[in-house]
């Protein structure tokens, strides 16, 4: 968690209902941390969180082509086209939604 969010006032609640069993796991989890179950839950959450909004932003380039392909755009982007497609996926939206 970033310093700025540990500083930051704890002033915001937030519940939930869980199954006994779901409970029991999370409070092994947290035990086997060594840490309480509200720290354990919370630290989880924003790892998830944080994992969820990058994702987006983040990909992988697994072959030497694909690598050369992307060296070459950083390179000289006047030179590359953008594809319609690629271009709505990442303004956010589809052509089918």
């Amino acid at each position: 968690m970033a310093l700025a969010q540990e500083r930051e006032a704890k002033v915001e609640r937030l519940e939930v209902r869980l199954t006994p069993s779901i409970k029991s796991l999370l409070t092994h989890a947290a035990q086997l941390r060594h840490t309480t179950l509200t720290e354990f839950l919370v630290s989880s959450a924003v790892r998830a969180a944080e994992d969820v909004l990058v994702s987006p932003r983040v990909f992988e380039v697994n072959t030497e082509a694909g690598w050369n392909t992307l060296m070459g755009i950083l390179n000289d982007p006047d030179q590359a086209k953008p594809n319609p497609e690629l271009v709505a996926l990442l303004r956010g939206r589809t052509q089918g939604g």
